[in-house]
């Protein structure tokens, strides 16, 4: 007879591997099922509430970056320091592993494999169909039944298409792509260890940016972009030959696409439900995407728990209210910003100057680092305000 379970996770990024997390430790019988050896692109940089939330162990913190330099067309520079915290940078495959052995020390149960479909039971229990990791070619899917099932798939979730969530076919993304380096052993004006840069120039990027960040004796320098024509690779050898960073080796390369919009619904209301960014729950404008992430997990195991608990299927329903909530003003205002200041050169320039304002580099700080508005200062809000409106001026004139 085919097994069945409490809960199959399919996808053990952080989303995932919290989401496994979870449950187990709320003593549901959990598979973390996980397509091993991927990495996801990722600059991998986490707020300190993120550390704090979820117990992260400082020998995971590879780098702290204590300042992001935005870098215009004209290549005028902005420094922005982050003040006195500091910005966590992680190495995904190092920190995504540790998650996943976390999980299975809680008690999730991991499986190495492949995602290929979802099916009904004749009682209606669904049906998780994965390859196993070394199945050899054309043996059939191995089968595994469970109660409920979070998809943490990553973009373009097949478990969000299986589903029948709406949207999931044609989710908006950004393509990502970078190669991880060998850091230059000395800082220089082109590379520091303790710094962020961010490139909002349209040879590198015509609608989002591109990044060099350090990862300890690691950096990862990469680029986004919708436009699907426009050559990522290129790019970033672009912006390795321009900082100097080109004759440092490279220890591998990665691409994958981001989304760029919540999905309208994350449940079918009867016993799936996705998360992370097969949710769409990544930051416009700045892509940030693993604090929120491993939140719209942590959201998505607790509903789970609730509807094994309860059989209310609705519960499911739970985890987009709770993170909208939380997050969807700074989503919205995000996607304006984006889908403005990121138009043309001309206005990216703007957006750079706009960054010295040190009420804006105040408020960006307090808010990455806290994930959550600032209302404590009510006048600084009206100065941006009026700044930001004449910089919009400037700029569609």
């Amino acid at each position: 007879m085919m097994r069945t379970v409490d809960a199959v996770v399919v996808g053990g990024g952080p989303c995932g591997a919290t989401a496994a997390s979870t449950l187990a430790r709320a003593g549901r019988e959990t598979i973390l099922l996980d397509r091993a050896g991927r990495i996801k692109p990722c600059g991998g940089a986490v707020p300190p509430r993120l550390l704090r939330d979820y117990a992260i162990p400082d020998h995971l913190v590879v780098g702290r970056a204590t300042s992001a330099r935005m870098i215009a067309p004209s290549n005028h520079r902005v420094d922005m320091p982050v003040g006195n915290t500091f910005v966590g940078m992680v190495d995904r495959g190092v920190f995504d592993e540790w998650l996943r052995a976390r999980a299975a020390r809680d008690g999730a149960e991991r499986i190495a494999g492949t995602f290929e479909g979802l099916s009904r039971d004749a009682d209606g229990t669904a049906v998780i169909h994965y390859r196993p990791k070394g199945a050899p070619r054309g043996s059939p899917p191995a089968s595994i039944r469970a109660r409920a099932v979070v998809g943490a798939d990553g973009a373009r979730s097949g478990v969000a298409k299986a589903a029948g969530l709406p949207g999931a076919d044609r989710v908006p993304c950004v393509f990502a792509y970078h190669e991880v380096i060998e850091s230059p052993a000395d800082d220089s004006e082109a590379f520091a260890r303790s710094r962020c840069d961010v490139f909002y120039q349209g040879r590198l990027s015509p609608d989002f940016y591109a990044w060099i960040f350090p990862h300890g004796p690691e950096a990862s320098i990469g680029v986004g972009s919708a436009n699907k024509g426009f050559p990522l690779r290129e790019a970033v050898k672009d912006l390795r030959q321009s900082t100097g960073l080109d004759a440092q080796p490279t220890i591998r390369c990665e691409g994958a696409p981001i989304p760029l919009k919540p999905l309208r619904r994350w449940d079918n209301g009867r016993d799936v439900v996705v998360a992370g960014d097969a949710a769409g729950v990544v930051a416009p404008a700045s892509g940030e995407g693993i604090y929120y992430a491993m939140t719209s997990g942590h959201y998505a195991a607790e509903a789970v728990d609730t509807f094994l608990a309860t059989g209310r299927g609705r519960a499911l329903a739970e985890p987009r209210k709770r993170f909208m909530k939380e997050h969807g003003r700074v989503f919205w205002i995000l996607g304006i910003m984006q889908y403005f200041w990121y138009g043309s050169d001309r206005r990216r320039e703007r957006f750079v100057k706009i960054c010295e304002d040190p009420d804006v580099q105040s408020l960006t700080w307090q808010g990455y680092c806290e994930k959550k508005l600032v209302r404590a200062r009510p006048a600084a809000h009206v100065r941006i305000f009026f700044k930001d409106l004449a910089h919009l001026v400037g700029s569609a004139g």
